[in-house]
């Protein structure tokens, strides 16, 4: 019998390349590109090549683990599932709701995230539910939604990127953390367009560009708005634009033009020159994007540094026009849609606010419970953490290793040492599985169907491809039998495509409005993007003006999609248009009640952590092309890890010099938090005023034992690509 090929999406980064999964003759599958999706265009990095290698039972859990005696075991599902509930239970009843903490992850399903958020709190009555999206691009959120009323990572897809006239690329080094992405910015060069990479290093990025921008780590919010300072006074802005579509400009303006060039030179250390050769190749050409990633966005000022690049968008007019725009490069996998329906502590589903007597309404009401029943907003992700073994006595965390990516990270594993109970679904035995009381095996990508939400707010369908190993279930079983242990026997259904049919009820005229897709959809479409209400368009138009089409189901007829409650499902009326989704925002209006975007008045400030006699080094922080985020699956993949073995430190050759090191030497790098070691990697490509670690491995290289955990005031995330260190030649032994 002929093996087929399964059509489906990348696990790793928020590109969600598409691919397609064969199963094998002789076992196993074999992953192929899929030249077809228009994001990959049918190229793949080697994470992507190499993923099928963690679906081996040899690499991941099979078999639940329970505590006895200082040691994991096996055990059966229903014993483990016992002592989950069981524990939970106990927790609850002696010390409050609240006692109970969820921690999830950006790369779960929208149908886990949805049911996750939804478990906490009508499940376990909890506040205390965030994940580790928080750490990803919660600064860009919190700056997107003051400025346009709607967070959404890309407001446009990214074959728009190629046709712009100038980019600016702040704090990104897409070439190694999504590099089939790559090709959208050689087009746009092709196309005589220009690139610009603001990056303390020279990263494979940063070599592309027709401009490189080097600032100090910690200095993006001075180096935006000097260009802003620069606009301004050489009469670049765009008066018409700022007049009818934008408030707040005088405010903003007065702000800007106390960071003239030679000072903001003085702070960032980028020369004047460059300064206005950037603002000259951004406001030359008619239509220009600014893309920010972790870089300006891990700062514990980083909404202030978001929206500063923002400001510089709407001062030229390069915002809600074709081919123009702000967008944000999400990272993790699901990160847009992880954050959009329920498991970020202050949000319901369909990117509703938590504290908003409507929103608690709505979702209450698909829910079928009462509004006063839902806890109010909880702690941020680190604050949660922080909180383990104190207010936070119990906890269930589903797809995060806190172990390796949090900051302070030799705290925050201390803090997960000190509870009382902790239970973990994973796919592997992370670091942070190995603390756990309990620990289940969950499915993965190839071997479970659900949904998850790009960079480009294009909603994606994943097939499953493959049988689990025996002994795995779903994230969504866990959930399903213990919401019944713990005494709700309805509403935790474990088919995605029922738990996905709610979310849309759950969405429904929500910012982020998923009502519209149906799984359907997004298999003939290759995607839609959000809002996509389910009403009919009608006559709406779609982009550029074209009215929008109709979409044909099988056998010739228009494809709502039935919502739950529909009269016998896909028996109902259907409307004879439906809504085609929206690939580009803000074109009429911004999402805010005038419809206007809103400018941000902010200035300069320095870093939570600046350096000084005995810390006299920035440490900044990132990824490596061969491994993912705490690369707990990376890591147990051969191909990768023989191009990425381990951590290293990255420092100029003038500091290498002053420190007597050479290539490959042992090097300690010290902070307040803790210290770390790593071999020596002497490059010219960084400042010498700067080191730099990945962050990918425990042990003594984890990079996180020395990040700060200073947070944003407005998005709560923490300070992880900034820190004062010193480093220091390790004797070999």
């Amino acid at each position: 019998m002929e093996n087929t090929s399964t059509p489906t999406h990348c696990p790793y980064c928020a590109l969600q390349c598409g691919m397609n999964i064969t199963p094998l003759p002789q076992g196993g599958v074999e992953v192929t590109e899929r030249a077809d999706f228009p994001v990959n265009r049918g190229a793949l990095c080697g994470k992507g090549r190499t993923a099928a290698e963690v679906l081996s039972p040899a690499v991941r859990l099979t078999t639940p683990l329970v505590r006895e005696g200082g040691r994991l075991v096996e055990a059966s599902w229903p014993e483990a599932l016992d002592r989950i509930a069981g524990r939970l239970a106990a927790t609850r009843e002696r010390y409050g709701p609240d006692a109970v903490g969820v921690f999830g992850g950006g790369g779960l399903t929208n149908e886990k995230a949805y049911a996750l958020g939804k478990f906490a709190r009508v499940v376990l009555g909890t506040s205390q539910i965030d994940y580790n999206g928080r750490f990803c691009m919660s600064s860009a959120a919190a700056a997107g939604t003051k400025a346009f009323g709607l967070d959404r990572g890309l407001p446009f897809p990214l074959e728009d990127i190629p046709r712009t006239g100038c980019v600016i690329l702040v704090g990104s080094n897409l070439a190694e953390t999504m590099p089939p992405s790559l090709r959208f910015f050689t087009e746009l060069r092709e196309n005589g367009g220009t690139l610009i990479v603001v990056d303390p290093r020279r990263t494979r990025t940063a070599e592309q560009a027709d401009l490189h921008l080097s600032p100090r780590p910690g200095t993006d919010l001075a180096l935006a708005l000097g260009l802003l300072h620069l606009v301004v006074a050489e009469g670049r802005t765009d008066e018409e634009y700022i007049r009818e579509r934008t408030t707040g400009w005088e405010e903003a303006r007065a702000a800007a033009m106390a960071h003239w060039p030679e000072y903001v030179e003085r702070i960032t250390g980028v020369p004047v020159p460059l300064l206005r050769e950037a603002v000259r190749m951004f406001c030359e050409p008619e239509a220009a994007m600014v893309l920010t990633a972790r870089g300006p966005e891990q700062q514990s000022k980083g909404t202030d540094t978001v929206g500063a690049w923002i400001n510089l968008c709407l001062a030229t007019g390069r915002a809600g026009r074709p081919l123009s725009g702000y967008g944000c490069l999400t990272g993790q996998g699901n990160g847009q849609g992880g954050r959009e329906h329920g498991q970020k502590a202050d949000q319901l589903p369909g990117y509703r606010k938590l504290d908003d007597p409507a929103a608690r309404r709505h979702v209450a009401g698909v829910w079928g419970v009462d509004p006063d029943s839902l806890p109010g907003p909880g702690r941020s992700a680190y604050e949660l953490l922080d909180a383990l073994g104190g207010d936070v006595r119990a906890l269930l965390l589903m797809g995060s290793n806190p172990v390796v990516s949090a900051p302070r990270a030799a705290h925050i594993e201390e803090r997960l040492r000190s509870l009382d109970f902790l239970a973990v679904a994973d796919v592997v035995l992370s670091e942070t599985a190995e603390l756990a009381d309990v620990v289940l095996p969950v499915t993965q990508w190839a071997e479970e169907t659900g949904t998850t939400t790009s960079l480009e707010g294009r909603v994606l369908l994943r097939r499953r491809a493959v049988a689990p190993p025996p002994g795995v279930h779903s994230d969504l079983y866990v959930l399903h039998e213990l919401a019944g242990r713990l005494g709700v026997e309805k509403g935790f259904p474990t088919d995605p495509e029922e738990v996905f049919g709610e979310l849309r009820r759950a969405s429904a005229g929500g910012p982020a409005d998923y009502s519209g897709i149906t799984y359907r959809r997004l298999a003939e479409e290759n995607g839609v993007f959000w809002p996509c209400p389910e009403e009919p368009a009608g006559t709406a138009e779609a982009d550029g003006g074209e009215p929008a089409g109709t979409a044909e189901a099988d056998g010739g007829e228009p494809d709502r999609g039935a919502l739950p409650g529909d009269a016998a499902g896909a028996g109902a009326a259907s409307p004879a248009v439906v809504h085609p989704g929206t690939p580009r925002l803000f074109l009429d209006r911004f999402a805010t009640p005038d419809g206007r975007a809103r400018f941000v008045a902010v200035a300069h400030r320095a870093t939570a952590e600046e350096p000084d006699a005995e810390y006299p080094l920035l440490l900044t922080t990132g990824r490596v092309v061969a491994q993912y985020q705490s690369g707990a699956q990376t890591r147990r993949v051969a191909e990768l890890n023989a191009a990425a073995p381990g951590p290293f430190v990255e420092l100029h050759p003038r500091l290498a010099a002053r420190l007597g090191a050479a290539d490959g030497d042992p090097l300690a790098v010290v902070s307040r938090r803790g210290r770390a070691v790593a071999p020596a990697r002497i490059t010219d490509t960084i400042r010498p005023d700067t080191v730099f670690m990945p962050f990918h491995w425990p042990g003594e290289g984890r990079a996180n034992t020395l990040t700060n955990p200073a947070l944003d005031p407005t998005s709560r995330m923490p300070e992880f690509k900034s820190c004062a260190v010193r480093v220091e030649v390790v004797p070999r032994s």
